[in-house]
């Protein structure tokens, strides 16, 4: 597995974005809308002989399934992609991901996922953060500290290693009804980060654009299990949750 970049850019004292799909498909209706409406560049994807192998075609051109785009304007590097990651190389992207982080000089991260609501009146957004001084600035942008629980996927060994390097990273986990999507989840997402960011992203045309990124990722998902239902347990392909 490598990342490659593209094109030359500057990191250090960069912010991290990831959203990989989930519960709700929170992280990639976030992550898309943000990349959109700051007009981040593609800047390069990661890859692997172990992805499925799918090409994603945006106008007219062929990408990567998983990308990287940047804003040097805001200093924000963004992940996104457009299948669930195969549990068994969630260790090893995980690794690189951070391996990046570490070279490059990433300042944070910040993570964006679903979690079971508690029950269907909870529109609670809540926070899991590296530090206690990251933990408090979740805090006070108005997001619920997980006091118990148990992460996993991408986002858990983020978290795991920013831990231990002492790297803020804050996991924003919507509240969802795992059954649905809906684009009042990544609206809450997005709101979190305008906050912990000072970002002023609008987010009044997201349902419109949630649902056609919602029917793409659905799309790349069913194609990305079929190509390896041949090879590979479809079992593998549960998506990573948060219960607290």
């Amino acid at each position: 597995m490598e990342i490659k970049f593209v094109k030359d850019i500057d990191l250090k004292g960069a912010t991290l974005i990831e959203g990989f799909p989930g519960l709700g498909l929170v992280g990639p209706m976030t992550t898309s809308y943000v990349i959109d409406k700051l007009e981040m560049e593609y800047v390069g994807y990661i890859d692997s002989a172990d992805f499925p192998p799918i090409v994603s075609i945006h106008g007219g051109k062929p990408y990567p399934p998983v990308r990287l785009y940047y804003t040097a304007k805001k200093k924000i590097l963004a992940v996104f992609s457009e299948f669930t990651i195969p549990m068994a190389l969630i260790n090893e992207l995980s690794g690189k991901l951070f391996g990046l982080i570490k070279e490059k000089q990433v300042s944070q991260i910040i993570s964006v996922g679903g979690m079971p609501a508690r029950d269907e009146d909870d529109k609670s957004v809540y926070a899991i953060a590296s530090t206690t001084d990251a933990l408090k600035t979740a805090q006070k942008s108005g997001l619920n500290a997980v006091v118990e629980g148990v992460s996993a996927g991408v986002s858990a060994q983020l978290l795991l290693n920013a831990c231990r390097a002492n790297i803020p990273d804050i996991n924003i986990l919507v509240s969802v009804n795992p059954s649905i999507i809906d684009p009042k989840y990544a609206e809450q997402a997005i709101n979190s980060i305008n906050k912990l960011l000072n970002l002023d992203i609008d987010v009044t045309e997201l349902e419109k654009e949630a649902k056609e990124i919602e029917a793409k990722v659905r799309d790349m998902m069913k194609k990305s299990k079929e190509s390896h239902d041949n090879m590979k347990d479809a079992g593998s392909y549960g998506p990573p949750s948060m219960y607290a």
